[in-house]
């Protein structure tokens, strides 16, 4: 009777030790997933990521991102950001000039970044916010742009929207390509 349960027992710790094995994997399942781009896993990759970029000193950019996945290619090399971005722009005095976040980024070879769904700019010094789905920040240019469908909301509250917009990398100046929508009146 002693080696009946004997057996018994090391039957349930083996399906105990069994279970906790697939469920540690179908935990690392998801991961797993959010770690792969186009059939291949990143090089490296690193959460909670802060990038500073300056120049002679000042700082110029502050990019957050809960994870950031890099990959490196024969010709080029590829980063994205599969859980959102948020960088800050800064003014020659070193003042906070804008915020852009959006819900997923990727960067092409160290100079374009675009920035994907959900993107919204909000421009600090002047007070107004501009919504779209997608942006492009090229380096190269120091411009940003989208020609997606934008949505400018301004401080006085009226909305306009327009075909895309440029602006400079820092956003202190940007213009609406094709605008039309609602104009605060006032007395004339």
């Amino acid at each position: 009777m002693f080696i009946k349960h004997k057996n018994i027992y090391k039957s349930i710790i083996a399906a105990v030790v069994v279970m906790m094995l697939f469920v540690a994997c179908a935990g690392n399942k998801g991961s797993a997933e959010l770690l792969e781009y186009e059939g291949k896993f990143p090089d490296e990759s690193a959460e909670n990521m802060t990038i500073t970029v300056s120049d002679s000193g000042r700082i110029s950019f502050i990019l957050t991102t809960p994870m950031l996945n890099r990959y490196y290619g024969e010709d080029s090399t590829f980063a994205d950001f599969p859980k959102g971005v948020k960088v800050i722009s800064f003014n020659d005095y070193g003042q906070q000039q804008a915020i852009i976040t959006a819900d997923y980024a990727n960067q092409i070879n160290n100079s374009l970044y675009i920035a994907k769904d959900n993107v919204v700019i909000y421009d600090l010094s002047s007070g107004d916010s501009v919504m779209t789905e997608e942006v492009i920040w090229d380096q190269r240019l120091h411009k940003i742009y989208s020609k997606k469908e934008v949505k400018q909301v301004k401080k006085d509250g009226s909305i306009n929207y327009g075909d895309g917009f440029d602006a400079d990398e820092r956003f202190t100046k940007y213009t609406i390509i094709h605008p039309h929508g609602e104009i605060k009146g006032y007395d004339f």
